[in-house]
């Protein structure tokens, strides 16, 4: 078969280094009868040494000459699924999800919004990003790395940096380098309503450099809320953006 050429379009960057890829799997641990869910399989670097381990994985690929080299391996227990990983309905899997993914760059911010609406399926996710993304999703406040996507995630997920991938352990190599997530949903997250509280946590990081009283003067003003309004938003701890979130959700 042709060898595939990566496609810019889907942001496509192919992991080819084996130690890597060991030490990958060795973080997930699949274990036979997991309910195992592979985004983005590309090449199968990581598809291969996973199917060895269990009854059964499933992956989800958009590119059609890919699902072609896929359905080459001829395995009885890969299951494809071809279509965008933004628009999956993840209801339709076996349950609880354990998800995994050398995630495209272009795509990882929208699509780890999505998997937090879906999270009620999902035990965990381990996935590659560019360094620079994990690094906003595992920052503490008071630091300037630390934003929505930071808030965000550790809302409703523990989040934790497991280890850095050089741009060469990938074809073609990118300009960055990569790192390893770890994402377990919350068991209880004190955040009622999702939406609102994106609401809040966008409207707070809209204009970094201005005080929450400016940023949130639509939404809430200081005598609705104990919270020091003339912070700046990267100096609120996430359980502070939930408390000003239910003081917003007071008044309407």
């Amino acid at each position: 078969m042709a060898k595939h050429i990566a496609r810019k379009r889907f942001g496509q960057n192919f992991l080819v280094d084996a130690r890597i890829i060991e030490r990958i799997i060795a973080t997930i641990v699949p274990k036979k009868n997991d309910n195992l869910l592979e985004i983005g399989p590309g090449q199968g670097a990581m598809t291969l040494p996973l199917l060895e381990k269990l009854d059964q994985l499933h992956v989800i690929e958009i590119d059609t000459d890919l699902i072609a080299l896929l359905q080459s391996f001829d395995k009885d227990n890969l299951i494809i699924h071809q279509g965008d990983a933004l628009k999956f309905d993840f209801s339709k899997l076996p349950t609880p999800l354990r998800i995994v993914g050398n995630l495209p760059y272009n795509i990882s911010s929208p699509l780890l919004f999505h998997l937090l609406n879906n999270r009620e399926y999902i035990q965990d996710m381990i996935f590659m990003l560019q360094k620079e993304v994990v690094e906003r999703m595992v920052a503490k406040n008071n630091n300037k790395t630390y934003g929505r996507l930071s808030v965000m995630m550790q809302a409703f997920f523990e989040v934790e940096m497991i280890f850095v991938v050089p741009p060469e352990s990938f074809e073609p190599a990118p300009k960055v380098d990569s790192a390893i997530v770890y994402l377990k949903p919350l068991k209880k997250t004190l955040v009622n309503n999702v939406s609102t509280f994106e609401k809040v946590v966008k409207a707070s990081f809209a204009q970094r450099r201005k005080t929450l009283r400016n940023c949130l003067k639509s939404l809430l003003t200081q005598e609705q809320t104990n919270i020091d309004l003339s912070q700046r938003a990267e100096m609120l701890s996430v359980n502070e953006f939930i408390t000003l979130t239910s003081d917003y959700e007071k008044q309407h």
